[in-house]
Order: C-alpha cells, then sequence, then structure tokens
C-alpha cells in the first residue's frame, strides 16, 4: 500500500454536518476536534521569540538543554527515573511519530501492529504504508504471534482509558514473549479527571514500576499540544531503550526529521514550568464539569473518560444519528466510525471549546432535554 491508496481522510465526512451546526442562531460550538482553543502561554512564546535567529541546520538529536529538560520532565512529572539524554528524542509532533514508526523500525509485510480497539486512524495507517497487518486489541492476551510493535494509548483517545501499573506490567511482559516493541502513546497524562487519577500521577509505561527499571523494548511518546497550547508548534518528544533511539535518529537524520531550532527553545521553556499546565488543567476541568451534565441530561451516558480530553458518549444509536442530533442544536461532534469498527454508537465531544461556547452547548442541550 503507497500513500495514494490511502482512504479518504474521515473527517471530510463531518463537513454536511458542520454545515449544519453553523446555521444555528447562536452560531456552532465546534466540540469535534481536539485542537487547543486557548493562548499558547506568554514564558513559551517569548522562547520561541528569542530563538528566531536560526540560521543554522538544527540537529536532529535536539539541543542539550532540550534533552536534559525532557529528562528531567520525566522525572519530576511522570516518575520515570533512571533516562539520560541518551534515552530521548524530539519529534515533529507526536502524529509524524506514530505514522511513521512502523517505517523507522524496518517492519513490513508478514509484521503484526497492534493497536487500541478504540483508536484514532494514524495507527493503522502507519502500519498500512509498510503492508504490515494492523490488529485491534486491548487485551495483551489477544496479541497474536507475529507482533512486532504494539500501541498503548493511555490515556485514551477518543475513550479515555487509563492503563494502571499492572495493566500496563502485563502488556510488557507480553511484548517481551512476542518480542514486539511496547509504545505508550501518553499524550494526555496531565489530564485526569476521575479517581484515583484525579490525585496522583498517570503512569507511564516507562514507570520503574512497570520496566522494573529497564527500559529494553519500550517507548514513551509525549505532545505538548495539549498540555501547553502548542499544537501550531508541532513539539513532541520520544524516550525510552536508548538502543530502539538510536535507530530512530540514524533514521531521522536520513529523512531530514528535524526540529525547528526555535520551537526546540520554546519546549525547552515548556518542560520546566509547571504552573501554565495546572493552570489549563483547571480551565478543562472548568468546561468538563459544565459539558458533562447537560450531556448526560440530553440522554447521553458517558463511559471511560476518566482521564483525557474527551467525553465519550452514547444514547445507544448510531452515532451518525447523534451527530446529526447534536447539528441540529449548532453542536458538532465526532462519530465513533472515525475510531474503529467497534464503537459506532459513540460519538466524541472535546473540552477544547472556550469557555462562552462550552456554556452556549449546556445550555442548547438543557433545553433540548
Amino acid at each position: 500500500m503507497g500513500v495514494a491508496d490511502l482512504a479518504e481522510y474521515p473527517w471530510d465526512a463531518v463537513a454536511p454536518y458542520a454545515e449544519t451546526a453553523r446555521s444555528h442562531p447562536d452560531g456552532i460550538v465546534d466540540l469535534s476536534i481536539g485542537s487547543p482553543v486557548d493562548p499558547t502561554p506568554p514564558l513559551i512564546a517569548a522562547a520561541l521569540a528569542a530563538a528566531t535567529d536560526a540560521h543554522a541546520y538544527p540537529a536532529t538529536l535536539g539541543t542539550p538543554p532540550l534533552r536534559e529538560a525532557i529528562v528531567d520532565w520525566f522525572s519530576r512529572r511522570r516518575g520515570v527515573t533512571g533516562l539520560t539524554p541518551a534515552h530521548v528524542l524530539p519529534t515533529i509532533g507526536s502524529k509524524e511519530l506514530v505514522a511513521l514508526l512502523p517505517l523507522l523500525l524496518g517492519l513490513g509485510p508478514g509484521d503484526v501492529v497492534v493497536h487500541p480497539r478504540a483508536a484514532y486512524p494514524t495507527y493503522e495507517v502507519g502500519a498500512r504504508l509498510v503492508d504490515a497487518t494492523p490488529v485491534a486489541a486491548d487485551d495483551p492476551e489477544d496479541w497474536p504471534e507475529g507482533t512486532r510493535l504494539v500501541w498503548i494509548n493511555s490515556p485514551g483517545n477518543p475513550d479515555g482509558r487509563v492503563w494502571d501499573v499492572p495493566d500496563l506490567r502485563r502488556a510488557r511482559e507480553r511484548a517481551r514473549q512476542l518480542g514486539a516493541v511496547l509504545v505508550g502513546d501518553e499524550c494526555y497524562a496531565e489530564l485526569g479527571w476521575e479517581a484515583p487519577w484525579d490525585a496522583r500521577p498517570i503512569p507511564s509505561v516507562l514507570d520503574p514500576a512497570v520496566t522494573g527499571g529497564d527500559p529494553a523494548g519500550v517507548l514513551s511518546v509525549y505532545s505538548l499540544s495539549k498540555q501547553s497550547n502548542l499544537a501550531g508548534y508541532r513539539a513532541a518528544f520520544l524516550a525510552g531503550d536508548r538502543d530502539i533511539v538510536a535507530r530512530l535518529l540514524t533514521a531521522r537524520k536520513h529523512l531530514g526529521l528535524m526540529l525547528p531550532a526555535p520551537v526546540q527553545a520554546a519546549m525547552t521553556a515548556a518542560l520546566g514550568d509547571d504552573r501554565h499546565v495546572q493552570e489549563q488543567k483547571e480551565r478543562y476541568a472548568r468546561r468538563r464539569a459544565v459539558l458533562r451534565p447537560a450531556v448526560e441530561a440530553y440522554g447521553f451516558r458517558i463511559d471511560r473518560s476518566e482521564a483525557g480530553l474527551y467525553l465519550w458518549a452514547t444514547r445507544d444509536e448510531d452515532a451518525w444519528t447523534s451527530v446529526a442530533r447534536l447539528a441540529e442544536l449548532g453542536i458538532l461532534s465526532g462519530p465513533g466510525h472515525f475510531y474503529g469498527p467497534f464503537h459506532t454508537r459513540h460519538i466524541r465531544l472535546s473540552l477544547t471549546a472556550s469557555d462562552e461556547r462550552i456554556a452556549a452547548a449546556a445550555a442548547r442541550l438543557r433545553a433540548a432535554s
């Protein structure tokens, strides 16, 4: 399969519903895509601006301050100790890494790439680009022989599922049995809402309680898009098995996958400041507290959603019916069909709208209840 063989981009199918929602007298409330709407924190923007004299090629490896900042962040925020700068690597956002990792690892026909049953499409796209076989399976016992790459998404997009330490340990043990690389896609890890994740950090696949202090065969991928409102910066990184990181570094050098130098400076500033992350989490918490009860009052059931940036909701009807129903209220959502064939009766609602738009959505839902 080549790029020309990829299916149409799924979000194009939402366009007619977006048009309906825009016709609402009070305008559209777009809860369909998790694109941040809040300002980039000033200290990050200032760091970017100060680094704009970027006349030389940036280092694919990342600057020493950035790599040290990533190591320190993992220790401070995720409880992952024992990493060094040789264990980390910046990436141009996390989506390109998700899509390219099967290629960069040398996977091909006959290899299996496992991804969650509720998953955004890029895991499958990355597998199909190299003619590997994508398999949707959550239980490690269901991961088949021939698996060479396993994706875990915790907290999950779209469902907000969190893998606790025993879950992650089982996953790591099964991946080792199969000879597979285990990768945690963890970009929502700062957004825990319900017990116990409202009071303690969401565990990383690199947590020493998972790996025993040995990250061999394990990678973690993280993005600053959500925690720091940096989606437009394409600021992300991976960490883990230093031998795999070295292989990926070599491949990325050949491909010219270099993070711009000003973005590296901005990332360094972002990773060193916890205050703006807490402030952003508090914004999302307020919006969630307004939106969730209104969605439930309208007749939806919220499943999982204990962490992350979304509400995973169902009225036990086809998701497109729910999307159409909400579009009539001027609210745009994402159908579960986009996240695999197992959840076609769910919709995804994002918290990435302004306080005013979230309040407007809640008022419309309550008025129609």
